[in-house]
């Protein structure tokens, strides 16, 4: 098992391998700043052309960065989830996705690929979860909630239960977010409201 990224994302997905028992033999990234990660040696990502590699986790939070780089490397793609994760037995996750601590995902979830559900992050029944999606910590979906792909839901957000996010949208850290919103707009406040548009480049 290799990791690419060794930025604090990246730690906290090696010790979720770590606790799980798998062990991580390297962890690749364009500019190391340290020599290790967690014990693990951290090597140029431009190796990653020289060597066969088993299994790989994009270990990289920005959402646009790990969809270009599951495009580019023909490698097999891993999941890490968390031993204290909660999961249905009735859900599908995708190739790639990260599952952190205290996750819960309720029946007849679907969780795309290369997605982050992290710390604590609430998933109720039947929602849909788009590629390349980050839930941040403490995030509750409610029932039937889509997510489109790569889009962030921030820290501390609730999103009630029917309604559909777009496509790479930003929602902000502890909004509410009570009714539709369109792809690439940036939300906050509590009831959500739109404040600007992301770029059109994913």
């Amino acid at each position: 098992m290799s990791l690419f990224g060794a930025s604090g994302h990246g730690k906290v997905i090696l010790d979720i391998l770590q606790s799980t028992g798998q062990s991580v033999d390297v962890v690749y990234d364009d500019y190391p700043k340290q020599p290790s990660l967690l014990e693990v040696p951290i090597v140029p990502a431009s190796t990653l052309d020289s060597v066969k590699i088993d299994s790989l986790i994009l270990s990289i939070g920005n959402n646009k960065v790990r969809k270009r780089l599951a495009k580019k490397l023909n490698v097999t793609f891993a999941n890490a989830i968390h031993p204290s994760a909660i999961l249905s037995k009735h859900i599908a996750i995708g190739e790639g996705t990260v599952v952190m601590a205290g996750v819960k995902v309720n029946p007849d979830a679907v969780i795309g690929k290369h997605c982050i559900l992290n710390t604590g992050a609430i998933v109720e029944h039947d929602c849909k979860i788009g590629d390349f999606a980050h839930l941040s910590p403490g995030v509750a979906l409610a029932g039937n909630v889509t997510v489109g792909e790569g889009t962030h839901v921030g820290i501390g957000s609730c999103v009630i239960q029917g309604i559909t996010i777009g496509k790479w949208v930003t929602i902000g850290a502890g909004a509410v977010i009570i009714k539709d919103v369109p792809d690439y707009a940036v939300v906050v406040g509590n009831p959500g409201k739109i404040i600007k548009y992301n770029l059109q480049d994913e």
